[in-house]
C-alpha cells in the first residue's frame, strides 16, 4: 500500500473517530442543551482503561470495548450525579475541571499509567487470530463503530428518551411541570454520551498503540463541541457533516505547516526549528477564524434543528409567518372569486 493511500485512510479512519465522539457529546450538548467542557476526560478514560488492561491484563479487544463504555459511563454518573443541579456556565466550569482533573490524576499516577512518560505497548486487536494491523482493517473497524454508534443514537431520537432531553433542552420548567424528571434523565445523557466518549478512547488507543496525557487536553473538548457547532447542534446530519468537513481540513493544514519549512528551504529562507514546530499549531487559527466566521453569519449551524434556527433568525420566522398569512389570505380570495 502506497503512503499516500495510508495517510488517505488515516484521515478517513480519524475522522470516522471524531464523529463518534461528536455523536456522544452531542446527546448533552444538542439534545439535552447542557454545556459540557469535560468531555476528554471520558475520551482519556475510555484510551487509559483499553490501554492499561491490555498492558498489564492482555485482556482481549472486544471485552474491553463494553469495558470501557461501563467505566466511562460510571465515572459519568458519578460527575453528573452531583453537578447536574448546576446550570449554565456553572456546569461548564465544574465538567473543565473534572477533564483537567482526570489529565492531572493521568499525569501523577505513575506507578499505574507512567505519567508523563506515556503509556507504550498496547497490542493491537485480534480477530479470530489474526492481528489487525492495516489501515483498512482499522478503517471497517472504527466503520462498524459508527455503524453501532449511529443505529443506537438515532434509536434514542425517536424514542421516550430522546423526546424527555428535548423537553428539558427547551424548557426545564415545562418539562417538570409535565412529569419528566430533570436530574434522573440528564444523568442517563450524561451517562451514554460518556459511555460512547470512552468507546473511542479505547478504540484510539488500540489502534495508535501509544497513548499520553497531552492527548487528552482541554482543547479536544474545544474541537469536538466546535464539530457540533459547525454542523449543527441538536442535527445528527449536522454533526458527521461537521466532522466530515473539519477533521480532514485540520489534518490536511497540519501536512501543509510541516511541509513549509522544507519548502522554504528551497527558496532560501531559512524557518527555525522551535518556529517550524509552532508553526504546525497555527492551523488551529485558520480553524478558529473559521468558527468566528460561522458566529457572525450562521450560528446555528449548517445543518440546524427547526427550533434553533428560529431561535437564531426570529426575523426569518416572523417572516415565514408573515408570508404564510399573506398565502393564506390569497387562497381565501382566489376562494371568492369562485
Amino acid at each position: 500500500m502506497g503512503s499516500g493511500k495510508s495517510y488517505f485512510l488515516r484521515i478517513l479512519t480519524l475522522t470516522m473517530l471524531y464523529m463518534i465522539l461528536a455523536l456522544g457529546l452531542n446527546i448533552v450538548v444538542g439534545f439535552t442543551g447542557l454545556l459540557d467542557l469535560g468531555y476528554v476526560g471520558f475520551y482519556g478514560i475510555g484510551a487509559y482503561t483499553a490501554g492499561l488492561l491490555t498492558v498489564h491484563y492482555g485482556i482481549s479487544f472486544w471485552v474491553i470495548l463494553p469495558l470501557a463504555a461501563m467505566n466511562g459511563a460510571l465515572w459519568g454518573i458519578l460527575l453528573g450525579a452531583p453537578t447536574l443541579r448546576l446550570t449554565g456556565d456553572y456546569f461548564a466550569i465544574v465538567t473543565f475541571g473534572f477533564s483537567e482533573l482526570v489529565v492531572l490524576l493521568i499525569r501523577n499516577e505513575i506507578w499505574l499509567t507512567r505519567g508523563p512518560m506515556g503509556l507504550p505497548g498496547i497490542k493491537p486487536p485480534v480477530f479470530f487470530g489474526h492481528v489487525l494491523r492495516s489501515g483498512w482493517e482499522f478503517y471497517f473497524l472504527i466503520l462498524a463503530l459508527l455503524g453501532l454508534v449511529l443505529f443506537v443514537v438515532r434509536r434514542i431520537e425517536d424514542s421516550r428518551l430522546g423526546r424527555a432531553w428535548f423537553a428539558i433542552r427547551e424548557d426545564e420548567i415545562a418539562a417538570e411541570c409535565v412529569g419528566i424528571n430533570i436530574i434522573n434523565y440528564k444523568i442517563i445523557a450524561f451517562a451514554i454520551s460518556a459511555s460512547i466518549g470512552s468507546l473511542g478512547g479505547a478504540f484510539f488507543a488500540r489502534w495508535f498503540l501509544f497513548i499520553h496525557p497531552d492527548m487528552f487536553k482541554f482543547w479536544e473538548s474545544i474541537l469536538i463541541l466546535c464539530l457540533i457547532v459547525f454542523g449543527g447542534m441538536g442535527n445528527i446530519k449536522g454533526v458527521l457533516f461537521g466532522a466530515g468537513i473539519l477533521i480532514p481540513m485540520t489534518e490536511v493544514l497540519r501536512s501543509v505547516l510541516q511541509s513549509l519549512p522544507r519548502i522554504m528551504s528551497y527558496v532560501g529562507i531559512h524557518i527555525p526549528v522551535e518556529a517550524a514546530q509552532n508553526l504546525v499549531q497555527a492551523r488551529y487559527l485558520v480553524f478558529g477564524l473559521i468558527l468566528v466566521l460561522m458566529m457572525r453569519f450562521r450560528p446555528e449551524g449548517l445543518f440546524p434543528v427547526a427550533r434553533i434556527k428560529a431561535e437564531m433568525h426570529p426575523d426569518d420566522s416572523e417572516r415565514d409567518a408573515e408570508d404564510d398569512s399573506l398565502y393564506d389570505m390569497r387562497s381565501i380570495d382566489k376562494v371568492k372569486d369562485i
